[in-house]
């Protein structure tokens, strides 16, 4: 048959019913061996396709005939299974009857058949709808027209149906009608039927042939209308039971679920969702409805189970999940499916442990006491290795003492089902304990896992098509508005509309899903689900992330935050974030809140660090387990991979971390890295060597993370900066008011994050460095230490790195990155400092050279160190200056050079260390030198910035304001410096100024020729006179307290240790230095305006320092004085010499402005001497400048001389121990000043100006010294020299009388006043003079060994004598020189001369000095000698008149003293005396007397008298016995009588009167011996034996001799000029004197023998008078 040709085919067919014929009646035979053949045959036959429909027909009933007998009923099977799969031939009812023919072979008693017999129905059922498939595929490019199927009238209504989809959809409608327990209507002839077969049927049919459905109305009919019902209907027995409700309680008892049933109901409904969604929606919603039912705790076991099964099936088709989104839970009205399907998984989780699971037998040990079963029964030990055993537990989930195992059940994504196939059980199957919990864990991990590769497959997608950012996704406005020029609207109605199903999809489902997740993390005691469970939280957070949804995000990270930290731990920013987030939108469960159940505190892991928490008051410790770590990781894991997402989460992110990291022990290093570090305080964290190993890798993620900020975007950046710093205040605040260490993770993440984002440093510096300041102020060292350390790496970092483009063209970013290294001045904790400070040092050390525009900046920092911060800041400070001022001044702008001075200047007044202030000082001298060398640079830059600035003030219409405008910009520079200078010069420490002072006047000696001209008028007034005016306000409100050391033990010396005292040597220095300036600047300040001004201010100065009460400065101000008046007159610049020249300004020009920017001068020093002195000794004689001008200025001087010296000179009123009273050397150099000042004023030196010098003169030579000085001052008692002040006193004066000499006849009117002056000063030799009330000691007695201290100081007065003989030499010699002069003669010069020497010639032997008086009378001598004959020249004038009355009281005076002589006067020396006596006598004999008649009478009265009384009373008393013969000054009497007796006997006598004086002289005298001697007598007999008074005794031995000398005188004068009467009475003395022979005195005898002998002369005969006229 098979040879035959296709031909022989169709014939066969075409007779098939007659060829099957026969082998259908052999099977009618019933008989085994035939029936068999005859199948066997007609199979062939089939096979061959050769079989008609009638045919096919025939072999239907043929075979239905065998079944009913029973026969052959494998065969058959086959028979009907070939017959239907070779061909199509077989039709509406012969199929039927195929059909139901198998389906009564499947209900027969023999298991074989039945199974036999069912696998043939399901194939069957399966050939009848590819049949109709296959139609389909035939018809498909025939269009037809769609008959309106008039709703379910007609249920046979199939006429529209081809023949095979006809059969199909008969077929389908009895399998329904079966389930359903209703009579088929195409089956004919079914006896029975099982719903589970059924069931089945129906299931494989539409999960093999959804098409159908979909394309065929007819078809999606049957499905709405009988399928669904009819699974309704089936599940309620389901629905309505309730485990453990007794039915008696309800009326109708409840039908029990029955497996078998449910389970395939299941099935269908699994494939109805799956297949036919899109039609069954409403259905569909009932049908999840009910599988989120079925998850109750009340529902039994094995029914919950394949309940999650199916639910598991939907979790792993996304888009199927996401169409439920769509169609429910984003309509108004509907139930929200989606939502309650991931709720029921949380709940149906939370249930497992809430509400064990009864019948289980693995969990008898609920509660979780330890006890010490098995590791099965002990939850306590089920994370770790049964110690005796060593069985490793397996995998579980551990919660509040339940335990449950993790099985492993599927291949993540596929959802393999166990109990779902389980087809062949009736009774339910015990479910093992855990099999739910891991399938329901499976579908939450599956269900994440599907979201999130879908929404973000789909993100990717629109991104990728938008070509836009994640953030223009991130919310619909945003991108729809940048996208609209890209792409179409309706693309963008597409993205809008994916965005809200998204949304909703993760609004939906995150809160059940963080619920289960964050349980199961908290209950997992297997690393492999840990990592699970992290994972879905992590992809979660992302997704939420990525799509903007802020709260869900939050959520996720809030959940493994937690999981991170140790239960309970108390960490603010998650529970109140959790709080909120849930609070919002409180979700229950059915009545399971979903908020996040705390971790249990009793979770079993393995320990694996201990440490302490970060809180304010850490109590105890706390573990991390190796949970903690895990989940840390996921944390890291999230930050690193969507960090660009996370935005405000950073905040809780970093939160955590930063307790992590505390807890671990993990301490910044630099770079901010964080590296195992042993904690400072408390229980030292232990760390087990499994976390050991970990820390490096968490370090290193740790640093990874914050790398990688580098590929955030802005936003994202700002997001973190934000978090970081937030989290740093958080860690500020707990470290405030205590000294544990704090945490650094924020602070040294910041400067991590700061490092790499180095390239875009200015989008986040602000905030970045802001926080970090913050920082630096705060109270905990360890705290501000790191914030100082994190700012200042960054500025470092930032100046370092490459910028592009590079700093040196980006001055704005430069200054930006400077910025916070100033702001950092305004912290005072001087640690910080210290670090800034570091900073600056290493920035100038590696950046020195480019800094340019930073310099301001840089400076700043060092000039804002305070004095009260310490010396070790200070010192670093002052480094770093140094490191500027000798390296980097040339390469900065030169606008900082002001900087810099001002920044050294304030070293200089720090007080903390004196040598930096010294150094300070050393370097303002560098700097002046810098500038002096680079003069001409310097000067043409800073008048280019001039000019700018110039132009930016006019333009902003602002007036340009500098110090010491308008000088130019380079001599600003130097007053800037001297000012500074002069700062420092009135600093509190005498070192400092001392060097400052020194410093300020060598540089402007050295480079003052520097300036314009017009700026030396700044530096007079504003800098020298400015600095002089402070000094002598400070040096006279100076402390007069006694220092006792210097610092240290440093020793003052006694002219120091007073502050006074250290003043005074302040303002010597300053004067000086400002005088010399004067001086030696004379010729450029003179043509400034105001110099006769700045001249008396000069004088002003000179004057107070000359009158301060310190011994020091007056002096000094004398020196300055000195100085200043020894200028030469200046030249006029015409007449300099040329080279080099001082200063281009020509005369004429004063203040006027000077032309041209000033470029023109030479910088060459002009100040050596040489110069000076050829500028003055040019060939010309040197011209005034302005000879008025010249004299008004000596005048002022003059002036100010006269100030100082009448001030300084004027006796206080009281005196104490503190009265201050002017030294020698002050009033010397004063004086000796005069002689130089007098010079340039002796044109018009009035009388008036000479009195005040006199007064001056004799006030200074009044002064007493005190007597410790003394010694040093004074020569001893018995030299007789002058002191310097006396010579110079007597200089000043012969220097006027020289002038005088020399001058004009109008001067000649001052010699009465210089000999005034000079009397005056001789009288202090008998009279010191006073000063003012002072008791002064005698130089004799003053104490010259002991200086008492505290003691009043005693005053000495000087030794006069001296200086008053000098005087009186000088008198003399001047008189000598003048006597004749007009004035000398009119002022009574002479009478003055002769009254002054009276005082010492009376006070003879009581002179202070004995050489006084004899050099008086050699004085008075000399000045008669050469005045008398003047005197009788003018005698008619009457000029002389009173004169001679003072002469002849002072012969009185003399000749008769009423001194005493000394006791130890030698004989010698008394004779000496006398001759000096006699030697008067003679003058008087010589020049007196001879001219009597020019004399006036009354005068020559008193002289005769005087002699007379010479000639008697001669005696002087308290002679010793012994000497008196000696003692009586014979010689001066004899002297006396003879000039006596010479004139009055003189024949030259003129008037009768004189005669009569002569002779009443003579008379007087014998009258008076004669008394004498008779009183002798009468007393010498009256006393008997007793001796006379000695003084008696003396009157008689002188009268005796007086006689004998009488007598001699007599014989002696021409005899015609003695009187008889005379005569007369000397020989009346005979016989008195021969009375006194008698008398008892030896002495009394002798001398009464000379007198005696004389008279023989008058014992010879008188001869006539012709002889005696003759002889």
């Amino acid at each position: 048959m098979q040879e035959e040709i296709p031909t022989c085919q169709r014939a066969l067919k075409e007779n098939s019913s007659e060829v099957v014929q026969p082998f259908l009646m052999g099977c009618g035979t019933k008989e085994p061996k035939i029936t068999q053949l005859c199948l066997a045959a007609i199979q062939r036959l089939m096979s061959h396709e050769v079989v008609s429909e009638t045919a096919a027909g025939n072999i239907i009933n043929m075979l239905w005939q065998l079944m009913e007998n029973s026969l052959e009923e494998l065969k058959l099977l086959q028979t009907v299974l070939v017959l239907l799969t070779t061909n199509t031939v077989v039709h509406d009812e012969a199929l039927s009857k195929a059909i139901v023919l198998c389906f009564r072979l499947h209900f027969t008693k023999d298991n074989i058949t039945n199974n036999t017999a069912a696998a043939t129905v399901r194939q069957v059922v399966t050939v009848v709808f590819e049949r109709m498939v296959a139609e389909d595929e035939r018809h498909r490019d025939i269009i037809e027209q769609p008959v309106l199927v008039q709703g379910n009238s007609n249920r046979r209504c199939v006429s529209t149906l081809k023949p095979c989809a006809k059969d199909a959809y008969m077929l389908f409608q009895d399998l329904c009608q079966l389930v359903n327990a209703d009579a088929p209507y195409w089956l004919v002839g079914m006896t029975e039927m099982t719903r589970t077969f059924g069931l089945e049927l129906l299931e494989s049919v539409l999960n093999d042939f959804p098409q159908v459905f979909l394309q065929h109305q007819e078809f999606s009919f049957l499905l709405k209308e009988r399928v669904c019902p009819l699974v309704i209907k089936l599940f309620s027995p389901n629905i309505k039971f309730r485990q453990g409700s007794s039915s008696s309680s309800s009326p109708a008892p409840v039908e029990k679920p029955y497996f078998p049933i449910c389970m395939r109901l299941l099935r269908v409904v699994s494939v109805l969702i799956k297949q036919f969604y899109s039609l069954l929606v409403t259905e569909c919603e009932i049908f999840l409805s009910l599988l989120v039912k079925f998850l109750d705790a009340d529902k039994p076991q094995w029914l919950r189970a394949v309940a999650v099964e199916s639910i598991h099936r939907l979790c792993v088709q996304p888009q199927l999940l996401r169409s439920f989104c769509q169609s429910y839970d984003m309509k108004q009205h509907s139930t929200k499916v989606f939502r309650d399907i991931v709720n029921a998984l949380g709940s149906f989780i939370q249930s497992l442990f809430l509400v064990p699971p009864t019948g289980n037998p693995a969990t008898t040990n609920q509660a979780g006491n330890n006890n010490s079963g098995g590791p099965v029964s002990t939850p306590a030990n089920s994370g770790m290795l049964g110690i005796g055993g060593g069985v490793t537990l397996l995998p579980a989930f551990e919660y509040r003492g339940t335990w449950i195992p993790i099985l492993t059940i599927t291949v993540q994504g596929s959802a393999k089902a166990t109990y779902l196939e389980m087809l062949d059980k009736v009774e339910p199957p015990t479910i093992p304990e855990g099999y739910a919990m891991s399938v329901a864990f499976h579908c939450l991990l599956d269900l994440v896992r599907g979201i999130t590769s879908m929404i973000e497959g789909e993100l990717g997608e629109v991104e990728t098509e938008c070509q836009t950012t994640t953030e223009a996704a991130s919310s619909p406005t945003q991108s729809s508005e940048r996208q609209e020029s890209q792409s179409t609207s309706d693309q963008m109605d597409k993205e809008i509309v994916s965005r809200a199903v998204w949304e909703e999809m993760v609004n939906a489902c995150w809160c059940g899903l963080l619920a289960a997740l964050s349980l199961l993390l908290d209950a997992s005691t297997d690393e492999a689900a840990t990592e699970n469970i992290l994972k879905a939280e992590l992809t979660m957070a992302a997704l939420c992330g990525r799509l903007g949804l802020v709260t869900s995000r939050d959520a996720f990270i809030t959940a493994i935050c937690k999981g991170s930290l140790p239960p309970h731990y108390a960490l603010t920013v998650l529970n109140t974030t959790t709080a909120a987030t849930l609070s919002n939108k409180s979700y229950s469960i059915q009545g399971q809140s979903v908020m996040m159940i705390s971790p249990s505190s009793e979770s079993h892991q393995q320990v694996v660090a201990v440490g302490q928490p970060l809180a304010v008051q850490p109590q105890g410790t706390v573990m991390l387990t190796s949970k903690n770590i895990q989940c840390m990781r996921t944390l890291l894991n999230l930050a690193h991979c969507h960090g660009a997402v996370l935005g405000t989460s950073w905040q809780l992110v970093l939160a955590t971390l930063q307790h992590l990291v505390w807890i671990l022990g993990l301490k910044p290093s630099s770079g901010g890295a964080l590296k195992p570090g042993r904690a400072v305080e408390g229980p030292s964290t232990v760390l087990t060597t499994a976390v050991m190993t970990d820390l490096p890798v968490i370090s290193n993620i740790l640093s990874r993370l914050f790398e990688s900020s580098q590929y955030l975007d802005d936003v994202s950046l700002h997001h973190l900066i934000n978090a970081l710093c937030s989290l740093s205040l958080e860690a500020m605040d707990m470290a405030y008011g205590n000294n544990k260490e704090p945490s650094l993770f924020a602070v040294a993440k910041l400067l991590e994050t700061g490092l790499v984002n180095m390239h875009r440093i200015e989008i986040l510096w602000r905030p970045l460095t802001g926080h970090l300041l913050e920082v630096c102020q705060h109270p905990n060292s360890r705290m501000r230490e790191w914030g100082a350390e994190a700012l200042t790496s960054l500025i470092k970092a930032g100046l370092t790195f490459s910028h592009d483009p590079p700093l040196s063209q980006n001055q704005r970013l430069q200054l930006l990155l400077l910025n916070p290294l100033k702001e950092m001045s305004s912290i005072n904790h001087p640690d910080i400092r210290l670090k800034q400070l570091e900073c600056v040092l290493q920035i100038l050390q590696s950046q020195g050279d480019s800094l340019g525009p930073g310099w301001p900046l840089v400076l700043g920092v060092m000039g804002a160190i305070r004095n009260d911060q310490g010396e070790s800041l200070i010192r670093t400070a002052f480094q770093c200056l140094q490191l500027v001022v000798t390296d980097f001044l040339p390469t900065m702008p030169c606008t900082c050079l002001q900087i810099v001075v001002d920044v050294a200047g304030s070293f200089g007044l720090h007080n903390q260390e004196l040598n930096i202030s010294l150094t300070s000082i050393g370097l303002l001298w560098n700097i002046s030198d810098y500038f002096f060398q680079r003069g001409e640079t310097i000067e043409k830059e800073l008048n280019k910035e001039e000019a700018a600035q110039q132009k930016q003030a006019e333009e902003k219409g602002v007036v340009l304001n500098r110090p010491f405008h308008p000088a130019p910009p380079f001599d600003c520079l130097w007053l800037c410096l001297y000012a500074k200078l002069g700062e420092l010069c009135v600093d509190p420490r005498p070192a400092v100024r001392k060097s400052a002072g020194q410093t300020l006047f060598s540089t402007i000696g050295a480079h003052g020729t520097l300036l314009q001209h017009s700026t030396w008028h700044t530096v007079i007034w504003k800098v020298l006179f400015h600095l002089l005016d402070r000094v002598r306000e400070s040096s006279t409100t100076a402390d007069k307290e006694k220092i006792e050391s210097g610092g240290g033990n440093i020793l003052i010396h006694h002219s120091r240790d007073t502050a006074e005292k250290q003043w005074a040597e302040t303002w010597v220095l300053t004067l000086a230095g400002v005088a010399r300036i004067f001086n030696t600047r004379r010729y450029l300040l003179q043509p400034l305006g105001d110099f006769s001004r700045a001249w008396d201010v000069l004088l002003d100065h000179i004057q107070s320092a000359a009158l301060s009460k310190n011994n020091e400065v007056s002096l000094a101000a004398l020196k300055s004085f000195q100085e200043i008046l020894q200028i030469v007159s200046p030249v006029r610049d015409s007449d300099k010499p040329e080279t080099p020249p001082a200063v281009n300004v020509p005369v004429p020009v004063l203040l006027g402005s000077i032309s041209g920017p000033g470029l023109s001068r030479p910088f060459v020093r002009t100040d050596s001497i040489g110069e000076k002195l050829g500028r003055y000794n040019s060939s010309e004689p040197p011209i005034v400048t302005d000879e008025l001008e010249d004299l008004n200025l000596w005048w002022a001087a003059w002036n100010t001389w006269y100030r100082i010296g009448s001030e300084s000179t004027k006796p206080p009123v009281t005196f104490d121990k503190l009265t201050f009273i002017p030294s020698q050397p002050f009033l010397t150099a004063l004086t000796q000043i005069f002689p130089a000042l007098y010079q340039h004023i002796k044109a018009g030196f009035s009388m008036g100006d000479l009195q005040k010098l006199g007064v001056t003169l004799h006030s200074a030579v009044s002064v007493p010294i005190s007597s410790d000085a003394s010694p040093f001052i004074l020569p001893s008692y018995t030299e007789a020299v002058l002191t310097s002040l006396q010579e110079a006193v007597l200089t000043a004066l012969d220097v006027l009388q020289k002038a005088i000499c020399v001058g004009p006849e109008n001067m000649q009117i001052m010699y009465p006043a210089i000999f005034d002056q000079l009397l005056a000063f001789v009288e202090f030799s008998c009279k010191p003079p006073q000063y003012g009330q002072l008791e002064t000691k005698h130089i004799a007695n003053a104490k010259y060994n002991q200086i008492q201290l505290f003691a009043p100081a005693e005053w000495v007065a000087l030794n006069y004598v001296p200086f008053a003989e000098r005087s009186l030499e000088v008198v003399v010699d001047l008189y000598q020189k003048t006597a004749c002069h007009k004035a000398v003669v009119n002022e009574k010069v002479l009478q003055n001369i002769i009254k002054t020497l009276r005082v010492p010639l009376s006070l003879k032997y009581s002179c202070p000095s004995e050489s006084t008086w004899k050099l008086a009378v050699s004085s008075l001598l000399k000045v008669l000698s050469i005045g008398l004959p003047v005197a009788r020249q003018h005698a008619s004038s009457g000029k002389f008149d009173s004169m001679w009355p003072e002469l002849a009281n002072t012969f009185e005076d003399f000749l008769f003293t009423k001194s005493i002589p000394p006791d130890n006067l030698s004989i010698q020396e008394f004779q000496r005396n006398e001759s000096i006596d006699v030697e008067v006598v003679q003058l008087i004999s010589t020049e007196i007397l001879p001219y009597a008649n020019f004399i006036p009478k009354e005068f020559v009265g008193q002289i005769m008298t005087m002699l007379n009384k010479g000639s008697i009373h001669s005696q002087s008393s308290s002679f010793t016995e012994a000497e008196i013969d000696i003692r009586l000054r014979e010689e001066f009497s004899k002297m006396c009588f003879e000039t006596l007796l010479q004139f009055s006997f003189s024949n030259k006598v003129t008037t009768p009167q004189e005669g009569y004086i002569s002779r009443m002289a003579l008379s007087v005298l014998l009258k008076r011996s004669q008394d004498v001697l008779h009183r002798y007598i009468e007393d010498e007999r009256l006393s008997g034996k007793c001796p006379l008074p000695r003084q008696q005794v003396t009157e008689i031995i002188f009268v005796l001799k007086a006689v004998s000398t009488l007598i001699d005188s007599l014989k002696k004068t021409q005899p015609e000029n003695v009187d008889g009467n005379t005569w007369a009475q000397v020989i009346a003395l005979y016989p008195t004197l021969v009375e006194c022979i008698t008398c008892s005195s030896a002495e009394v005898c002798s001398a009464l023998k000379e007198a005696l002998v004389p008279f023989k002369d008058f014992m010879q005969p008188p001869a006539s008078k012709v002889q005696n006229g003759e002889s």
